[in-house]
């Protein structure tokens, strides 16, 4: 009897250390589910919000295996605090990532810099996300301008109240960036319809005498790159519209080929201002023209010679779009960035 009270007494404690051990696998378990259910979280108007899940992105990308050695970088700016990006947007960078797979698109995004490089839960971001070669980074100004003619600019800069203050900021870190890293710069209202890597040392025209910024695409340390950061300090001057973008690109191109005219001086000493088809096959003026229905036909002519379309969104953001139409910004969505295009189906 001793010894089997004394076996009574063992199996009972390696009972209870079973019991105690499946409430803690128990307990663990539920923990984990919690976390990763906040993880999830709550987006900002408080519905449930949850990352993309493989069956997604496969939706997004259904031929995506992996991406090859990434070279060179495609980059993006948004110099304002905004982080909600729109679908034109995503329609730039998700352009860019599907017409450039082995290259990596970078958007620097200021307001990341004061968020700690956390992203909020926005379907935007998750969209990207999917896109292997997409890489969402903070802007970081003052590393940015570090070591460059804008570094004393930008301090002072901001002691003072200027109205185009955001445009002229993105113009001097599209200069900025070009200068330290090179690559491509595209604003973000760009629809990207091809490669852009055989440009290099390269500027659009967005008319027959005037370049634009818009687009970039410079070896880093280029010469003509630093003359317009010295221009854009030298010649300062926040109060008057594109004086420190198109209108500084074009007075340091003139010097820089030693011309009066462009139209006919458009390669000189390994730098080339592009014709305004490239990047500019709608002019500003025309802008409407992006929400008129236009046949594939015509709209095949009309962009045999583009790379990427421009779409003025300070002039064209308020106008309504119908999203099924034949509107020429309609059948560009559909084409070129299709996930952002099956997203805006959804939300009309």
């Amino acid at each position: 009897l001793p010894r089997m009270s004394k076996c009574l007494t063992k199996l009972s404690a390696g009972l209870l250390s079973q019991r105690l051990r499946f409430l803690f696998i128990v307990t663990i378990s539920f923990v984990f589910f919690i976390m990763y259910r906040w993880r999830g979280g709550a987006d900002s108007e408080g519905q449930f919000y949850s990352l993309p899940t493989q069956s997604v992105c496969d939706q997004i990308l259904p031929k995506a295996s992996g991406i090859p050695p990434l070279h060179g970088e495609v980059i993006f700016v948004e110099t304002s605090e905004q982080m909600d990006p729109s679908y034109l947007f995503t329609c730039a960078v998700e352009s860019a990532a599907r017409t450039h797979p082995g290259t990596r698109v970078v958007v620097l995004m200021k307001g990341l810099a004061s968020r700690n490089a956390s992203l909020p839960h926005h379907w935007g971001f998750s969209l990207l996300s999917c896109f292997p070669n997409v890489e969402i980074r903070p802007l970081d100004l003052p590393e940015l301008f570090s070591g460059t003619p804008l570094a004393k600019w930008y301090l002072q800069a901001q002691q003072h109240w200027e109205p185009y203050f955001l445009p002229v900021l993105s113009d001097a870190c599209r200069i900025a960036i070009m200068w330290k890293f090179g690559g491509i710069y595209l604003d973000t209202d760009f629809i990207v319809l091809r490669n852009l890597k055989n440009l290099s040392n390269a500027l659009g025209m967005q008319s027959q005498d005037e370049l634009n910024g818009a687009f970039l695409s410079f070896k880093p340390k280029h010469e003509f790159i630093m003359l317009c950061m010295q221009d854009f300090v030298q010649n300062y001057n926040g109060w008057i519209w594109t004086h420190q973008g198109p209108k500084l690109l074009t007075r340091v191109f003139k010097k820089w080929c030693s011309i009066s005219n462009i139209q006919n001086n458009r390669n000189c000493k390994g730098v080339r201002a592009l014709s305004p088809e490239a990047f500019y096959p709608i002019r500003w003026e025309a802008w409407k023209k992006l929400f008129d229905t236009i046949s594939s036909s015509e709209l095949h002519k009309l962009l045999q010679n583009t790379y990427a379309v421009h779409v003025w969104n300070k002039l064209s953001h308020g106008t309504r779009l119908e999203i099924t139409s034949q509107a020429l910004l309609a059948q560009l969505y559909s084409q070129f960035c299709p996930a952002t295009y099956a997203k805006m189906k959804k939300g009309s």
